[in-house]
């Protein structure tokens, strides 16, 4: 009988969550992308031929970013629609 009473609230509080939080939470998960693509590009950009930073502030960071290289090159390389932008999402639609 308790199993099922946890169900509920389990429900009740993940309706909550979808109906509140769950915008927010993709909305800064996006942003979060954008800032770290902007970083990535900004000291690593040498990478795909656009020199902002001389390279020595690049080796500085590249023991930190290595792991996310791979992910950012697809994300930045990518073909993008113009509906592929945030501020083209139906909000509450």
């Amino acid at each position: 009988m308790a199993d099922h009473k946890l169900s509920r609230f389990q429900v009740i509080r993940d309706f909550f969550y979808g109906l509140y939080a769950y915008e927010f939470e993709r909305q800064a998960l996006e942003m979060r992308g954008e800032l770290e693509s902007a970083f990535l590009f900004i000291t690593l950009g040498d990478m795909l031929g656009v020199p902002i930073l001389p390279p020595i502030y690049s080796l500085r960071v590249l023991p930190y970013v290595v792991p996310n290289i791979a992910g950012w090159k697809r994300r930045v390389l990518r073909e993008r629609d113009l509906s592929d932008k945030e501020e083209f999402h139906l909000h509450g639609v």
